[in-house]
Parts: C-alpha cells; sequence; structure tokens
C-alpha cells in the first residue's frame, strides 16, 4: 500500500513540474541576478530551465524515497546541465545521484565508497568554478561548497581515512573566512570541532571549539558566555587544564606514576609528559584566562574561583606578583558569591605535601605481641609507632610500606609542610587531616604564610573506632572556599619538577630543604591500650653521685590509659648497666592489675660507676657543683625498659582469618645520672712486718672444742685478735699487709671505714660476719693510706690443690688430660684471688646522705697477683718454744693440740688475752721444749735442729767463749711428723749470763716432695729442703 501512495505522489510530482511550462514559470537560483530578468537571462533560463525542472523531479522522486528514480531524473539533468554550462545546477544533480546511490545501497557503504568519494570531489570543484568572484550582484557558492566538504568529510569520517578527512576539514576552516555572517562560522567550527573529536584529535578539536567560544565571547550577553564556558570545559582536558570535579579518573591516575617511580628508581617519561607538558604554558594559561572570564560574564562564582585556583597553583612562576595578587582577589570576590562551607575540586595555594609521621615518644613505644612465647616482647623489635621488618612476607610492590598503629582514643600526629610561593600574604583559615573513614576526628589549625615561605606543621587527631584508616591528604579553608589537598599530587609534581618538565619546585623555591619522599604508611586502629606514664620522684634532672656512691631511686609508675595493666617486665638497657644493683620489679608485679589511674613507686639502687678516659669528658671543664675534675657524660646512664600489655583479647576482624593479640607497649626510663670523680684510688701495695713475740710458760691457751664437750667456753675477742689472725705456732707475729692510697680531689669531706668478712668457725654453717677498722678522715684535696692485715686469711692447711706448677709436674703422665688439670688449677686460684678480694670492703661516707663504695677488686687483685701463694699458704712447718714446767700444764696434751690448731686465745673477763709471763733466772736449769708441727697432708721426714744467739748474734752454744749450757740434743734430731700433726722435743737449757737471748728451730726435709719443692721454689731433685722458724726471744734476769 505504502509503494502505491508513493508512486502515485511521484506521478503526480511529475506532471505539476511538466504542466509549469505553460504557466512560464522560471526556476531561479542564487546564482542568478537578483535583479529583473532581461532578454538575455530568459533565453539562458528557457535552455536551462529542462535540466533544473529533472534536477527538481529527481530531488522529489529522493524524498518520496524512490533513489532509482531520482537518479534517471539527475541523470537526466546533468547531461542537460553540461550543455547549457548551468555549473551550479549541474553541481546540484552530481550530488544528488550521490545521495540517491547511498540510498540505493544501503548497507553497502565500504563498496561504493570510492564511487562516492571521487563523485563528491567532483561535487566540491563545480561549487568552486560555479563561483564568479567579479559578479558582485551574486550569492557566492562558499557556503555550498563548505557544506559539501562537510558531508563528504562526514561520510569519510574514520581512522584509516583520517588523512583525507582532516584535509576537508581544513581546507573547510580556511574557507570559514569567507562567510561574512558570524552565526554561519560558529556552526562551521562547530562541525569542524566535533569531526576532529570523532578522529580522536583532540588537540585539533579543542582548537576549534576554542574559535566557537570566543565567537560566543563577542557576544554581549550572558546566555552566550554561558556556552562560552561550557565548550572551554569540554576543550580543557585537551589543554591538561581540566577540572578535577570533571574527570573522575583524576584521583587514581597518577598511582600508576608513583608506583613506577618507587619500584625502578626512574619515571616513564611517556607519563609524564602525558600529565606535564610545560611546553603548553602560555597556552594553558590563556585557556584558563578564558574560562574565568567566561565564568564571569555567566555569573559561576564557583566556576570562576576553579579556573582562577588552577591559573595561581599551576602558573605561579609565569605570573607577575601584582597578576598573582589580582588572582588572589579574584578568588576571594567569587568566595563571596557562594555560600559559606563551598567545597570545590581544584586546590589553589598552599602547596600541602607530607612531611613524616611523628615516632610515638619513648614512653608510648608500640611493641608487637608474640603469642607463642611467654615474653610475647622478644624477638620484636620497636621502631617508634611503625611494626615493621625487612623480611615480612607480602606483595613486593608494597614491601615499601610500613604498617602504622593507632590506638583508640589515643591522639596522633602528622606532619605536614606548606609552601606560599606567591607574592601575597596567605592565611588559611583552617587545615585538617582528610581521612575517607568515619573512624578518626581530625583537628583543624590555622596558619598564616608570609610571600616565598614554607612552614612546618603538626597536625593531630583521635582515631574513634578499630579498623583501616587512609589519610590520602588534607583539608583545607583558605579563599573562602573548602578544597582538598592530596599528597600524591605534590609527589607527583615534585618528580615532574625533578625531571626537568615542570615550570618550579614551589618548597624549593620557598627556600625549604629537600626531603625525602615520605610514603603513607598503612595505618591500622587498634583497640585501646594502657599507657604508662612514669617520672622520677624528686624530679627529672640528674641526680649527682660521686663515684661509688649508693643511691635508691625511686621511679613512678602511672596508667594513664583506660585499660589495666596485667603483665609487665623490667629490664636494663644502655650503658653501664652494671651500676644498677637492684630493682623493685616485685612491687611492680604485686601492684598488677594496675588499673586505669593507679600508681605504684618501684624502687632502683644505683651504684655510681667507676669514671675513665672515654667515659669522662675533658677534665679542665666545670662540673655542675663548679668542682673542676672528670665528670659522666651524657648518656651514659642505664634505662630501665618496661615491656607491658593490657588484657589478652584478641581483635576480631573480618579480613583476618587468624585472630589478632592486641599488642603491647614498652616504657623507657631513663635513670639520669651524673657522675662525679669522687674519692681517687692511687695505687695498692703489699708490706710485710715482723713483730717479735717472747717466749712464754705456754703458747696462747685455744679454746677446747673436744667432740666430747657439748658446751663452747664462750669468746670475747677484741678487733685486733680478729683482724690480726696470730699463728699460735710462730715466734713472731709475721704480717702482710694491703696498703691502699687515696686521694681526696674534691671540696668534701670523706670519711673511710674498711670492713673484712671472715667466717666464724664457731657455727656450723659457715656463717659471716663483718669487722669493721676504725674510720679514716680525707679532708679534700689530701691523701691517706688504709692498711688491711692479710694475714687473717691464710689457709689452715698446706694443700697441693693450690699449686698449678707441682699439678702439672704430676699431671703430665696423664696425656690429654693435663691441660684440662691446669686449667682447672688456674681457675682454683683465680678464685681464691677472687674471693679474697671481695672480702674486703672500702667504704666510704660524706655528710648525712651520701655513700659509696669504693671499687678496690682490681688493684687489690693486680696487687697480689705475685704473692698470693705466701697471703693463702702457710709454711710447712711452723716451730714454737715454751717453758716446760708441771705446773703450767693446762689439760691434756690432745686437747691442747686440738686448741692449737684453731689458734684461738683464752679470754677473761676483761677482754683481753691472759699471759703467763714467767722470768727466766740466769744459773738455773730451765727445761723446755720446741713444738713442730706438719702443716701438710704428707708424713714429713726431717732433721731438727736448735740454735741460740745472744744480742750480738753470735752463737751462744759453740766456741770457748758459750754463755748457754745445755742438756739434751740440739742438732741432728732425725724425727717423722705425721700429716697435720705435732712433735714435742725437750731439752735443759742454763744461762751463764743475763740478758736478752734468740732461740730459733730450723729442719731439713729429706726426701721432699714436688709440691714441698714447688713452695720452696726450687727445681732440684737433689737439693735439700731448709725450713727456719722465726726467732723467738727469751729475756734473762740475773741473780741477786
Amino acid at each position: 500500500m505504502m509503494q502505491d501512495l508513493a508512486a502515485a505522489l511521484l506521478m503526480e510530482f511529475e506532471k505539476y513540474v511538466l504542466r509549469a511550462e505553460s504557466a512560464g514559470t522560471i526556476l531561479k537560483t542564487p546564482l542568478d541576478s537578483q535583479t529583473s530578468l532581461g532578454s538575455e537571462e530568459v533565453i539562458k533560463a528557457k535552455k536551462r530551465r529542462l535540466g533544473r525542472a529533472q534536477k527538481t523531479i529527481g530531488d522529489y522522486c529522493l524524498l518520496a524515497g524512490s533513489p532509482v528514480d531520482a537518479n534517471d531524473h539527475y541523470s537526466t539533468a546533468i547531461e542537460l546541465a553540461r550543455l547549457t554550462g548551468d555549473v551550479f545546477w549541474h553541481a546540484g544533480a552530481l550530488e544528488g545521484t550521490v545521495c540517491a546511490l547511498l540510498l540505493d545501497r544501503m548497507g553497502q557503504k565500504d563498496q561504493i565508497l570510492e564511487e562516492a568519494k571521487y563523485r563528491y570531489y567532483d561535487v566540491i570543484q563545480l561549487y568552486r568554478r560555479s563561483f564568479i568572484q567579479d559578479n558582485a550582484q551574486r550569492v557566492p557558492t562558499v557556503s555550498f561548497e563548505l557544506q559539501a566538504a562537510l558531508k563528504l568529510a562526514r561520510f569519510l569520517c574514520r581512522r584509516e581515512l583520517a588523512k583525507e578527512v582532516v584535509d576537508l576539514l581544513m581546507s573547510a576552516a580556511d574557507g570559514a573566512k569567507s562567510l561574512i555572517d558570524a552565526s554561519d562560522r560558529l556552526v562551521l567550527y562547530v562541525e569542524i570541532a566535533r569531526l576532529f573529536g570523532n578522529l580522536g584529535y583532540e588537540r585539533k578539536a579543542a582548537f576549534f571549539s576554542r574559535q566557537v567560544a570566543q565567537l560566543y565571547l563577542q557576544q554581549d550577553n550572558c546566555w552566550a558566555a554561558i556556552s562560552a564556558l561550557q565548550v572551554l570545559a569540554m576543550t580543557s582536558k585537551a589543554y591538561r587544564v581540566q577540572s578535577k570535579g570533571t574527570n573522575a579518573r583524576s584521583h587514581s591516575f597518577p598511582n600508576e606514576l608513583r608506583l613506577s617511580h618507587l619500584e625502578g628508581g626512574k619515571l616513564n617519561s611517556q607519563s609524564i609528559v602525558s600529565l606535564f607538558e610545560c611546553q603548553w604554558s602560555t597556552l594553558q594559561m590563556v585557556v584558563l584566562r578564558e574560562i574565568l572570564l567566561s565564568a564571569v560574564r555567566a555569573g559561576d562564582p564557583l566556576a570562576a574561583w576553579s579556573a582562577a585556583a588552577r591559573l595561581l597553583r599551576s602558573y605561579y612562576p609565569l605570573i607577575t606578583p601584582a597578576g598573582q595578587s589580582g588572582l588572589a582577589s579574584a578568588l576571594s570576590n567569587s568566595a563571596e558569591r557562594l555560600p559559606s562551607g563551598t567545597r570545590c575540586a581544584d586546590p589553589a595555594v598552599p602547596f600541602v605535601r607530607l612531611h613524616s609521621f611523628p615516632f610515638y615518644p619513648s614512653q608510648m613505644d608500640i611493641i608487637k605481641r608474640n603469642s607463642g612465647k611467654e615474653e610475647w616482647w622478644t624477638g620484636s623489635i620497636p621502631s617508634g609507632p611503625f611494626i615493621y621488618t625487612p623480611f615480612s612476607k607480602g606483595d613486593p610492590n608494597e614491601s615499601h610500606k610500613q604498617d602504622l598503629i593507632w590506638i583508640v582514643g589515643e591522639p596522633v600526629q602528622v606532619l605536614v609542610e606548606l609552601a606560599n610561593p606567591c607574592g601575597f600574604d596567605l592565611t588559611v583559615d583552617s587545615i585538617y587531616l582528610s581521612v575517607y573513614s568515619n573512624n578518626f576526628n581530625a583537628f583543624p589549625v590555622s596558619v598564616c604564610l608570609p610571600p616565598n615561605t614554607s612552614k612546618v606543621i603538626s597536625l593531630s587527631g583521635i582515631p574513634t573506632s578499630v579498623g583501616p584508616l587512609t589519610i590520602p591528604g588534607c583539608i583545607v579553608h583558605c579563599f573562602g572556599v573548602i578544597t582538598e589537598h592530596l599528597f600524591r599530587d605534590v609527589d607527583n609534581l615534585l618528580i615532574g619538577a625533578a625531571q626537568g618538565l615542570v615550570l618550579s619546585d614551589p618548597f624549593r623555591s620557598c627556600g625549604s630543604t629537600k626531603i625525602k619522599n615520605v610514603l603513607v604508611p598503612n595505618i591500622n586502629v587498634v583497640p585501646p591500650l594502657p599507657l604508662l606514664v612514669s617520672h622520677v620522684v624528686g624530679g627529672d634532672s640528674a641526680a649527682i653521685l660521686y663515684e661509688g656512691e649508693i643511691r635508691d631511686v625511686w621511679v613512678c609508675l602511672a596508667n594513664a590509659g583506660s585499660t589495666p595493666v596485667e603483665q609487665a617486665h623490667i629490664s636494663l638497657s644502655g650503658k653501664n648497666q652494671d651500676s644498677v644493683i637492684s630493682i623493685g620489679s616485685e612491687i611492680l608485679k604485686s601492684a598488677l592489675p594496675l588499673k586505669p589511674g593507679a600508681e605504684v613507686m618501684i624502687p632502683v639502687t644505683i651504684k655510681a660507676w667507676q669514671l675513665g678516659l672515654v667515659d669522662s669528658e675533658n677534665s679542665t671543664n666545670k662540673n655542675l657543683t663548679g668542682i673542676i675534675g672528670r665528670t659522666s657524660k651524657e648518656g651514659s646512664s642505664p634505662m630501665l625498659v618496661i615491656h607491658y600489655a593490657g588484657p589478652s583479647q584478641y581483635q576480631e576482624e573480618v579480613q583476618t582469618i587468624e585472630p589478632i593479640l592486641p599488642p603491647g607497649r614498652r616504657v623507657v626510663v631513663p635513670l639520669h645520672v651524673c657522675v662525679l670523680q669522687g674519692l681517687s684510688f692511687v695505687r695498692a701495695r703489699l708490706l710485710s712486718m715482723e713483730i717479735p713475740a717472747h717466749i712464754r710458760e705456754t703458747l696462747p691457751i685455744p679454746v677446747y672444742t673436744d667432740e666430747a664437750v657439748s658446751d663452747e667456753v664462750p669468746v670475747n675477742e677484741t678487733k685486733a685478735d680478729c683482724l690480726v689472725k696470730i699463728d699460735p705456732y710462730r715466734g713472731s707475729w709475721g704480717l702482710r699487709l694491703l696498703e691502699l692510697e687515696l686521694s681526696n680531689p674534691t671540696d668534701v669531706v670523706f670519711e673511710i671505714s674498711v670492713s673484712v668478712q671472715m667466717e666464724d668457725p664457731t657455727t656450723s654453717d659457715g656463717e659471716t660476719s663483718d669487722f669493721h677498722y676504725p674510720k679514716t678522715r680525707i679532708d679534700r684535696e689530701y691523701s691517706a693510706r688504709v692498711l688491711i692485715p692479710l694475714e687473717h686469711f691464710k689457709l689452715p692447711v698446706f694443700d697441693r690443690s693450690f699449686l698449678p706448677k707441682e699439678t702439672k709436674r704430676v699431671e703430665s703422665s696423664y696425656g690429654k688430660h693435663s691441660n684440662f688439670t691446669e686449667r682447672h688449677s688456674k681457675a682454683e686460684l683465680n678464685a681464691s684471688i677472687k674471693n679474697l678480694t671481695s672480702r674486703i670492703k672500702v667504704r666510704w661516707q660524706s655528710g648525712r646522705n651520701s655513700s659509696g663504695e669504693l671499687n678496690i677488686k682490681d688493684a687489690v687483685q693486680a696487687a697480689l697477683q705475685t704473692t698470693i701463694m705466701d697471703i693463702l699458704l702457710p709454711d710447712p712447718l711452723t716451730f714454737g718454744f715454751r717453758l716446760s714446767r708441771n705446773k703450767f700444764s693446762t689439760g691434756p696434751l690432745d686437747a691442747q693440740q686440738n686448741a692449737r690448731s684453731h689458734g684461738r686465745h683464752h679470754s677473761g673477763e676483761d677482754g683481753r688475752t691472759k699471759v703467763l709471763n714467767c722470768s727466766i733466772l740466769a744459773h738455773e736449769m730451765t727445761p723446755m721444749e720446741v713444738l713442730v708441727r706438719n702443716n701438710t697432708k704428707e708424713l714429713v721426714k726431717m732433721s731438727l735442729s736448735i740454735t741460740c744467739k745472744d744480742v750480738a748474734g753470735d752463737n751462744c752454744f759453740d766456741g770457748d767463749k758459750a754463755t748457754v749450757l745445755w742438756a739434751g740434743v740440739l742438732s741432728g734430731i732425725r724425727v717423722d711428723v705425721p700429716p697435720l700433726q705435732e712433735i714435742t722435743h725437750s731439752f735443759v737449757m742454763y744461762f751463764l749470763v743475763p740478758g736478752e737471748y734468740t732461740l730459733m728451730g730450723s729442719a731439713v726435709i729429706d726426701d721432699a716432695s714436688d709440691f714441698l719443692r714447688d713452695r720452696a721454689r726450687t727445681d732440684s731433685s737433689n737439693e735439700p729442703i731448709f725450713c727456719s722458724g722465726p726467732p723467738f726471744r727469751l729475756h734473762v734476769l740475773g741473780t741477786a
């Protein structure tokens, strides 16, 4: 039915056109004269009438939907127009054939592409020929030529034919100059821009879009300005000056650049060029100025503010200070027309970059808890707030990021740096951290930045709930508008400036130092933790101690958190840890759990360390008290390290399958101690002294400790008896004294007390007691010497285990065990030396509260190293003399021998030793006894001899001038002394002359063992060992 209707309409159109001939109508075109037709024009029109009529019939056929009929009429019109020279209608008919061809072969565009293209090129040429330049009265055909070119360009608009399309469009753009009406040029530029955009030629499309905007701006009305603003907004992307609010991907595309920079250390030049094209700087500034002008004319304050912000932020180095101030005024004026709290996606100045995440102070360190260990803090390395190890598993691309732990309810800080590279004062009304999640409350601050300056500020906030947290940048309220400044945008800007692809580095231009690129860590908020706050009672200033001074320091720990402390452990760190004698760890553990707001006091006993050359500062400097001397360096004090944790409740997270144990914390308490030089230990040396003893009727009476006696005899010893151990078998007091020379270089007075720790033989459990010397006062800038007797430390038995040389010789036959035995013997010897030195204490006191102990162990050990054998070991044989009379006997011989082995003196009620000092008279028979004791554990065979000398040192027994007669054997006495036993030899003496005499016993040991030869320091196996006892004095009185 429709086809029949169309055919009927077509037949009627043909009849109408054909019948028009009889009416005398003339088909006229714009090329024909606009004045009245003359005879020549009428003749031409009659000749061309039929061809034009055929072209018109072809148009109607085309409108009626019959491309075949239209093509026939167009072909007839073409032939007639060619014969009559009607070029314009020729071009129209030829253009109609192209349209009929496309309609006839719809869906076969590729097959007829070449044919249609060549026909349209002929059309364009015919339109161009039809223009008669010298005929001013005729209408130019340039508009038809341009339309044909645009139609062909639209038909050929595809990538593979881009060159031909570009030629057509550029030719059409050149022809726009011939168009008189501005609206025609506007339409032409819009079409050209659209076609260039379809081809993907964004810059060319943007150029012609700007031409459209300029034509709009030539119209002085608001609607034209709005149109210009919309067109320029579309072109801003091509010029890389688009607003962030119009590009949804603007927040994600810098990520690729940042990752490539971090991983490889080099930038992808293509990515940088796509972001920063500084060769466009002038053109981009022009575009932004046009957008600003359009927005002002259109009455859009937000668009004007955005354009001014982009212009000022990106091109401040190319703008004069006056221009910068003008843009600042434009920002302020636009903000006045905006409602309060308006946000804009495009930030202006200042530039904001991430400076650093401050470390937690030493009292707030976070430690990752190891659930598999009781000591959960071991293996964790605290690094401020960061919990990171380079050996952690994960994506290698994420290995550069650290994990940051924040606690709910505890304030945190982030350092950012602001830069104002412009020439005007910048006032930031508020700036605070930008957080996309709802688990953080940020605190705003205001900042004022003078021209061309930068400033590092601290932004703080409080996490409110558990979960991950991201800080991409800062929210800035400046110039009346709220904007978001992303850290990554500034990082990319600085990267481009380093590569020379950006105009300037705003921070370097403001005099800021170059800092390392700081990554935003992975922040995780954990539940509330306890927080111990520590302080030293009495103030946190350094305690001034003299060397060796002992003082108690009280540390107060208070729980300032919201959860109790359930686990705590105290350890030491830093230098001079040995100076801490004791720590009240039990007090802290007994106070657990330490509830919020509670506190506990922990005592710490510190002993000031010795100052050395490395530990002390310049000796010419004055210390805190004004004394010229040495003081300890700063940082040499020990520190208390307290690891503590709250309840062991697992944190449930959706992202992880395994539960996570909340972290613990660490607090470091520095024990600030300033050590001043106190008593100076000059030297230690060993002295020997012999005090002769008189022969008495008995040896000093010992305490009876026979096993049959159940009750011990009470003993009241004097200090001298306790400190000086007198050998009852020696005729003299052979003393060895340790001399300590001390110097006081300070301006205070010291009192020195020496104490010796001795074992009490009357007790079975080996209890010890301290015996003190009288105190010695050392005034300032004076020296003093302290004498310490060492006889009390002598061992009761001469044992071979204390002779390394002898042991080595004896054990040499055991092969591989000899070295071990030698080392074991040396270790025992060193242990004996350490035991001896540890029992001697030298303490000092200055004033009421200042006291300490002098460290003399090393010096005493060095002084005793060569003579320790003589001090510790007794003589192999000891000799004693006594008067032998029955009336002076005090008990059984076995009891006396047992008593002598303990070396005790019988004491009376007055505390003094009873000495039965009987007189010896001349010309009387005086019976005497010599006692020889074997202090070794082996049988000793010897030859005993007794000599007597007068005051001149001459022998009183031999020669013609002998002054003493005797009865008994005095020389060559062959005796065997059992181990640890004694023998007695009796003899009688008769003194002819009164005076002072000296008795001395000696013995030659036969077949001496190796350890006796080592003690005698002889290596010859044939050489006899000679032992001599000390001299005993006798005072012989004359008879009346």
